[in-house]
């Protein structure tokens, strides 16, 4: 049986792990990459977002909100029309998701797995 010492534990970063509990969550990181461009109406949201229900779209926009990242903006119309928007925190998260953009173009190019010549 092999030695298991605390030399050889390891642990997820805290950081890392806070991350991946938001965006590792279907959707969400769709709506801030559609969110990166300027603020979007709901409908407009949906639209951009083929498979999301209203339900998820609500639900995950309400996280998001919560957590700091989007701002729910309400214009009284006529029409009511509610917007969403990135705050700063949201919008710093731009780099992150160009790069994860050209590491699936260059990694995840073949409809969802590494060409072989990647695979080791």
């Amino acid at each position: 049986m092999a030695d298991h010492g605390e030399a050889m534990c390891r642990q997820v970063d805290d950081g890392m792990a806070r991350v991946f509990e938001l965006f590792g969550k279907r959707w969400t990181g769709l709506i801030v990459a559609t969110l990166m461009p300027g603020p979007v109406h709901f409908a407009d949201l949906r639209r951009a977002i083929p498979g999301i229900s209203e339900r998820m779209l609500s639900d995950r926009l309400m996280e998001l909100a919560a957590t700091g990242l989007l701002v729910r903006e309400v214009d009284a119309g006529p029409p009511l029309r509610v917007s969403y928007r990135l705050t700063e925190a949201g919008l710093a998260m731009e780099p992150a998701l160009k790069e994860l953009g050209r590491w699936a173009e260059t990694y995840l190019a073949d409809g969802g797995q590494c060409p072989e010549r990647f695979r080791k």
